[in-house]
């Protein structure tokens, strides 16, 4: 069955459709990839992230009572997932960025234009190196609303859905962090582009599926 919406998609699930959440979730993968990755800030944190997101989505699907979009909803689990092992990293260790992210993506939002100069490219790596180890030093709850607010292009109204907090708490929280990543970033362009038009990388590819948990990384269906 073809042309399905996503709250069809969703229910149909939840009725048994052996292949309604993979078409969900390819519906919406890159998307959903792109927030984990920027919000963890490395790709294998992010496929775990989005790894535990999904099978959330998937356990839990059955709750959703359709007061916000299915994509919102999605989005929220994914989320705080990723919050979660974040916060559950910060108890273990430290938490910090490596300085591995240098592949470019084709997938995610607001990725740059491709150049074939070298030298554009060594400046767009470490631009996203700058970016994404500055997120790293903001508390989770603003590192997330910028994620979605800046980077991904939520309204604030959906962001406080998606956070499951108040729409003047997400403002504060992007007021906050905007603050702190203008400091830090100080030596990027003054337009302040750079932060937007970081690339993500590539989205897990090949499906990997933990018993009894639904899936991991894109569905193959």
């Amino acid at each position: 069955m073809t042309g399905r919406t996503d709250a069809e998609l969703l229910a149909d699930h939840v009725a048994g459709d052996a292949d309604a959440f993979g078409e969900l979730f390819a519906r919406h993968r890159d998307r959903l990839w792109a927030v984990a990755l920027r919000t963890m800030g490395n790709p294998d944190d992010a496929a775990d992230g989005l790894q535990d997101g999904l099978v959330a989505a998937y356990r839990r699907a059955g709750s959703f009572r359709g007061e916000a979009a299915v994509t919102t909803w999605l989005h929220r689990v994914v989320v705080n997932a990723c919050l979660d092992r974040i916060r559950a990293a910060k108890v273990r260790a430290a938490d910090a960025l490596p300085d591995d992210l240098e592949e470019r993506g084709d997938r995610g939002a607001l990725v740059t234009a491709d150049t074939t100069d070298p030298a554009d490219e060594a400046v767009l790596a470490e631009r996203r190196r700058l970016v994404l180890d500055a997120l790293a030093t903001l508390p989770e709850e603003q590192r997330a609303a910028l994620v979605l607010v800046d980077m991904e292009g939520y309204s604030v109204a959906e962001v406080a859905v998606i956070l499951d907090c108040a729409e003047g708490t997400v403002k504060s929280r992007c007021s906050r962090g905007r603050s702190r990543l203008a400091g830090l970033l100080g030596m990027l362009a003054p337009g302040g582009s750079d932060v937007a038009d970081t690339p993500t990388g590539n989205p897990p590819t090949g499906p990997a599926v933990r018993s009894g948990e639904g899936p991991r990384g894109p569905p193959s269906g």
